[in-house]
């Protein structure tokens, strides 16, 4: 996909705005986590109703586990922090997270692949700065809530390999061929694209979460995570959709084929959606017919990152699997 720079209005956001979001989470984190404490999440998320527009899922319904406590679920959301921590931070400086907040229970391991991307688009290159930052501090908070109970990065693989992660779910989409690869680091446009497969992710996997948190400080906390981690959803979206209308139709399409690739993983259920306008309006927010976005269960999300619609506890993104006692993917009967 070739470089090419879009016009693109932008608010400087402030250095100040963004410590103040640091000392808030820092703050948040004081309340440590009690290992065998409250349940905060089950396998079980709420379900809409069915009356939607076509193209506006409602939420899925979820098929009940066994509950997790506090640290059970913080950690396996510092999991996906950890994946996705490593991949802005690699796009947007060259280096990956340091060494001292990468340790913690379980098989700590490296990263394979990354690398800075030279950005052609201004702006594009200050989204992914400030995405990499606000990464990075959601990794600190979660690590800090844990304390000792903190899990470590296990082995990630965010290389651009013909047989690496990204090639494979580009492949999986339809976006390119057997045997080629896709670099998302090679263009401002592959970037959006590789981020596109993960935010609108973590998006639904917290907000699957987040109704049932009893402990009003982590509620607070992981409230503000889920808005965070919305509006970069939104902002990747955003960007995609903008230089798909002004000069790339094709990223709009290849939008639509990650996200039905997304679908194929995560059950029969057609919810996922790409940034293709619905009618006369824009398709920034994937909602429900009550405007609301749709959940995700840990098992789903695991599907996603692990590349695989069967019950795995390994592959794609995780190579090894993931830290913690969440690990293993649904298997949902999709091809």
């Amino acid at each position: 996909m070739k470089d090419n720079s879009g016009i693109l209005e932008v608010l400087e956001r402030g250095a100040q705005r963004r410590q103040d979001r640091r000392q808030f989470l820092r703050a948040a984190g004081t309340a440590t986590v009690a290992v065998g404490g409250v349940s905060l999440l089950s396998g079980c998320f709420e379900d809409d109703d069915n009356d939607r527009p076509v193209g506006k899922p409602s939420s899925p319904p979820g098929t009940p586990t066994a509950a997790a406590t506090d640290a059970a679920v913080l950690n396996f959301a510092l999991n996906l922090e950890y994946l996705e921590a490593q991949f802005y931070s690699y796009a947007a400086y060259g280096q990956g997270l340091p060494q001292s907040i990468l340790g913690g229970t379980g098989k700590q391991g490296a990263v394979t692949g990354g690398r800075q991307v030279a950005f052609t688009d201004p702006v594009v290159r200050l989204y992914a700065n400030e995405i990499a930052q606000d990464e990075r501090a959601h990794v600190e908070f979660l690590r800090q809530a844990l304390g000792s109970a903190a899990v470590a990065q296990p082995p990630i693989n965010i290389s651009a390999d013909p047989n690496g992660p990204f090639s494979a779910a580009a492949r999986a989409a339809g976006l390119i061929g057997p045997g080629q690869s896709f670099d998302p680091y090679a263009s401002d446009e592959n970037f959006l694209l590789g981020a596109f497969i993960f935010e609108d992710v973590g998006v639904t996997a917290y907000k699957g979460a987040s109704p049932l948190i009893t402990n009003k400080t982590f509620l607070e906390a992981a409230a503000g995570i889920l808005a965070a981690e919305a509006y970069h959803a939104g902002l990747i979206r955003t960007t995609l959709f903008q230089k798909g209308v002004q000069q790339m139709p094709a990223l709009i399409e290849a939008t639509e084929k990650i996200s039905n690739a997304r679908d194929s993983l995560d059950g029969p259920s057609d919810l996922d959606q790409g940034v293709r306008p619905q009618g006369e309006a824009s398709n920034i927010v994937p909602a429900d017919a009550n405007g609301i976005a749709f959940s995700r269960t840990a098992p789903q999300v695991l599907n996603i990152v692990f590349l695989t619609a069967m019950a795995a506890q390994q592959g794609g993104f995780f190579p090894q699997g993931v830290n913690g006692t969440i690990t293993t993917s649904s298997s949902n009967g999709s091809s």
